[in-house]
């Protein structure tokens, strides 16, 4: 019962707005936890928007979980227990669609509860094909790619994915990431198979464990890492020649520490990064939810978000108000994954692919990692 009343209030927001579903149910929540990831990108959430709106609504405050990597498995269990103890969950576009899939997460319409562009174009169309699913709520184009020390490569830098796979030419340690995801596809794209095959090959049994074999060319020289600031600390210190990470993870380590590091674009995987409103709360904590993720995915706060770490942002009309980093004067724009520059030769991540097969590849390749 307590799930469905949820449900009506739910469609009660979306249809009406997010002061008149308060006025209906009381008054709107003066806390909220909201779950991220922590690290660079956290702190540009907070300093772009979260502390806007508390600085807007004084009665209010915020708390952040930084476990976003495990919310899918959290969210499960929380449903599975009743007790629903998060507002607003960041996940990757593939983890929105399971959660989605799972009833875990809310279904919204985008046009009657995210603001429309300055322009009125409805949100809709402003984030575009960016709403991969009926739950999520796009903040953030990222990509994940290489850095390489510019001091370790000899007088012939990388230039292609493929370089990854030379130890002749780049000896030394590389450190990739402990999953599946980006390694399978990286190593398949250099073991011969076409982009747009590249799924395809993945699907199959024959494909992973090609895929797999390419992986073992390299294996022994990989040092496998778990959180986005592995690679630049290995990179900074010198331990490793090339590794891959989030793009403005290595946009930290380059521009802020003024590490001898460089970016090998060849490849990055575009991946999108956004919201999601768990399924279930009470109604004034969700009331409390729109009202803050109204503004907190506007065009405005999409584009100062810019300003402190170098992911695109999700709205088209944010992306001409993207301008200097806010604390070192230098423009953002040169420094995004979309920039035309970076993005010659994009690999676009399969959200869906990747929702359904998950669970299935990252047995084989956890295995695989332990022989």
């Amino acid at each position: 019962m307590k799930f469905t009343t949820t449900l009506l209030a739910s469609s009660a927001i979306v249809g009406a707005g997010t002061l008149a579903f308060a006025d209906a149910h009381g008054n709107m929540a003066k806390e909220m936890t909201l779950v991220s990831w922590g690290g660079a990108y956290q702190s540009s959430q907070d300093k772009a928007y979260v502390q806007p709106y508390l600085g807007m609504n004084s009665d209010v405050s915020a708390v952040w979980d930084e476990s976003s990597a495990e919310a899918v498995a959290k969210l499960r269990a929380m449903n599975e227990a009743g007790n629903v103890t998060w507002d607003l969950v960041d996940v990757v576009a593939a983890d929105a669609i399971r959660l989605c899939d799972e009833g875990l997460a809310m279904e919204i319409d985008a046009d009657e509860v995210l603001a429309a562009a300055p322009d009125g174009t409805p949100a809709s169309e402003d984030f575009g094909d960016l709403l991969v699913s009926d739950c999520f709520i796009p903040q953030i184009v990222y990509s994940t790619t290489f850095g390489y020390r510019t001091d370790m490569v000899g007088d012939t830098p990388p230039t292609k994915i493929c370089d990854v796979f030379d130890l002749e030419a780049y000896p030394g340690k590389r450190a990739l990431e402990k999953r599946p995801i980006n390694n399978m596809e990286w190593a398949l794209l250099c073991d011969g198979v076409e982009k747009a095959d590249v799924y395809d090959v993945l699907a199959t049994p024959e494909g992973q464990e090609k895929a797999l074999a390419k992986l073992g060319t390299i294996k022994d020289s990989v040092i496998w890492w778990s959180a986005g600031a592995d690679t630049p600390q290995l990179l900074a210190d010198g331990e490793i020649v090339m590794g891959s990470t989030y793009n403005g993870r290595l946009f930290s380590v380059i521009e802020e520490q003024k590490q001898p590091v460089a970016m090998l674009w060849d490849a990055q995987v575009f991946d999108l990064d956004g919201w999601i409103i768990p399924a279930g709360l009470p109604a004034d904590r969700l009331a409390r939810v729109m009202d803050f993720v109204k503004f907190a995915t506007d065009t405005q706060r999409l584009a100062d978000q810019s300003q402190y770490i170098s992911y695109g942002p999700a709205r088209l009309s944010s992306a001409p108000m993207v301008g200097k980093h806010a604390d070192l004067g230098i423009d953002m724009a040169p420094h995004m994954p979309t920039d035309p520059k970076n993005a010659e030769n994009t690999f676009l991540y399969n959200y869906e692919f990747w929702a359904d097969y998950r669970d299935d590849i990252d047995a084989k390749f956890q295995a695989w990692l332990a022989q």
